[in-house]
């Protein structure tokens, strides 16, 4: 199992200053951002390659400013040029993944619009991912949608495409589910995961990976059912004096949590 964070918790000035704290800190791989710029692929890129470390995934920049569900067809038109930039980030970087919140129901938009909408502008955009091998991974977040394992699995299969899967992110079901029990139903559909920490009795993340009451030995139990054997990406703060104390004990947590349950 790999270690991962995302690249806006890291400490640093530079892109290269970021990296290379994340390999100092046993980091194996960081998650980015969609890229904008022309130049900044050449300079990530760079800046991975001489730390050591590889890029998984890309998130998605904009699907929270500009949903696919959004009633305006300008705003989704806009989303899905958004998507192809994260599309094109992950393959000057070399990701395999790309994460995307599909939909967001909100009062103007109801369950059923965020389904329909989202699903036709990924039925458009998916051709692109597949000639490009990379997969689009549909992330669990609090969007109030797909609120179920069934149904996030329906979603997924409904598309019938080795590239289009979970981002499953352990933190975010704790409102409303037991991560070990998403893992389980969603099974090969597993792509990529995202770690935090929760306190359930509280109802809010923690600012460390043990110190809310996520059951890791379950939920680590449950990757090796399913086979996942990918990598696990926090994205989360940390708790230190810190920004640097931070992500080293978010290291640490992380160390902890492969060794006493996948044994390395």
């Amino acid at each position: 199992m790999r270690k991962g964070i995302y690249f806006s918790f890291l400490p640093g000035e530079s892109v290269e200053e970021k990296f290379a704290v994340a390999a100092e800190l046993g980091f194996d791989c960081v998650e980015l951002p969609t890229l904008s710029e022309a130049g900044d692929f050449k300079r990530y890129r760079k800046a991975a390659k001489r730390a050591g470390l590889s890029i998984p995934s890309v998130m998605n920049s904009r699907h929270w400013e500009l949903p696919l569900s959004d009633p305006d067809p300008e705003v989704r038109k806009a989303s899905c040029k958004a998507l192809l930039q994260s599309l094109k980030t992950a393959v000057e970087l070399g990701a395999d993944t790309v994460l995307l919140v599909p939909a967001l129901v909100k009062p103007e938009v109801t369950y059923e619009e965020a389904w329909e909408r989202s699903c036709l502008a990924i039925e458009l955009l998916l051709p692109a991912f597949e000639s490009e091998k990379v997969c689009l991974a549909i992330e669990n977040v609090g969007n109030k949608f797909l609120l179920s394992p069934i149904e996030m699995c329906s979603y997924i299969d409904d598309f019938a495409s080795p590239y289009l899967k979970a981002y499953f992110d352990v933190g975010n079901i704790c409102r409303y589910g037991y991560p070990q029990h998403w893992i389980r139903s969603l099974g090969p559909r597993l792509q990529k995961v995202h770690i935090k920490g929760f306190d359930s009795q509280a109802q809010k993340f923690t600012d460390d990976l043990l110190g809310g009451d996520i059951h890791w030995p379950e939920v680590c139990k449950a990757l090796q059912e399913v086979a996942y054997n990918d990598v696990l990406i926090a994205e989360l703060r940390g708790k230190g004096d810190s920004p640097r104390q931070q992500i080293q004990n978010i290291s640490a947590d992380m160390d902890q949590i492969i060794r006493d349950n996948f044994g390395h």
